[in-house]
């Protein structure tokens, strides 16, 4: 393929950052798009001593299987409940924390209130979710011991095994580990903002609050908006490790989401092709999702991804 002379020009001038770009080229090709060609197991009855090439076609078998299967719907709907309610507390959090950052007037007050949101981060998962069992605990446990003192519960609550708080204590955790490192884009786009607009409000009179409403919250609206379109895109790919990791046999019926069940199906039942199954079915759910609203917010917005 014979590239333009702009193309040329583009790759002679800037061809350091096109070969830094490589790995990450390289990354995608191997790990998203080479994979795919795995997909087709999905249409199979895998059987591992032929391989997928030899395994017979079978069509949409099984996807009947899982559409007529009784942990079908309740499976969909716990990943949809924990989707929405991560979406309504946990997307709004960040912009919330952005926007105190930003009317910090002390740099340095700034910068600590930074590293102690981010630092939740880069705690292990599993670590987080032992926290939790710590500070959750019926016996020791410190939220417990405030509840009760406080005359919140007349006895300790079982939160982290029982199904009625499970969902409540995955969002709370989530605001805490995330929220913080979430707030960085919101973060930079307010940095993005031009001084001389919030210059011009105070000579005109404009107080903070008018200047967040109508130049800080207008300025970041793009932001909020493509981030919102990629949640959309994720409702049905909620994380599988902290939602594994908090499941008890006394939370399952809340807890288990279309994640953990197709690693329960795939690797500890070893039905290959029913997992991949549903897993397809929950990527293209997510495709149709994204183009849907992506489509919607270029219509009422025009911001959109492409």
């Amino acid at each position: 393929m014979k590239l333009s002379a702009s193309w040329r020009k583009a790759l002679a001038k800037y061809w350091q950052l096109y070969l830094l770009l490589l790995p990450v080229i390289a990354y995608y090709i191997i790990f998203k798009y080479v994979p795919m060609f795995g997909v087709q197991i999905a249409f199979r009855d895998y059987k591992l001593r032929v391989g997928m090439w030899g395994s017979e076609w079978v069509g949409f078998k099984h996807f009947i299987r899982f559409f007529t299967s009784p942990n079908c719907w309740p499976t969909i709907s716990n990943t949809l409940w924990l989707s929405f309610l991560s979406l309504i507390f946990c997307f709004p959090f960040p912009i919330f924390l952005a926007l105190v950052f930003n009317e910090l007037r002390s740099p340095r007050l700034k910068k600590t209130m930074q590293t102690i949101t981010y630092a939740p981060h880069f705690i292990s998962t599993i670590v987080v979710v032992a926290m939790l069992m710590a500070m959750c605990s019926t016996s020791t446990g410190i939220v417990n011991t405030l509840l009760v003192n406080l005359g919140l519960a007349k006895e300790p609550l079982y939160l982290m095994g029982s199904g009625r708080y499970f969902r409540m204590m995955y969002i709370i955790s989530g605001i805490w580990q995330n929220a913080g490192w979430n707030a960085i884009i919101f973060i930079s786009a307010l940095a993005a903002i031009d001084q001389e607009i919030y210059e011009a409000a105070r000579v005109d009179g404009a107080s903070r609050l008018q200047q967040l409403f109508y130049i800080t919250l207008p300025g970041i609206v793009p932001t909020i908006v493509i981030m919102l379109i990629l949640e959309c895109g994720r409702v049905l790919n909620i994380g599988f490790e902290k939602v594994y990791v908090m499941q008890t046999d006394l939370n399952l019926a809340v807890s288990e989401v279309i994640s953990t069940y197709t690693y329960k199906i795939g690797l500890e039942r070893l039905e290959y092709d029913y997992a991949t199954a549903i897993g397809l079915f929950n990527s293209v759910i997510s495709f149709i999702l994204l183009i849907t609203v992506n489509s919607i917010s270029k219509k009422l917005t025009e911001t959109s991804l492409w």
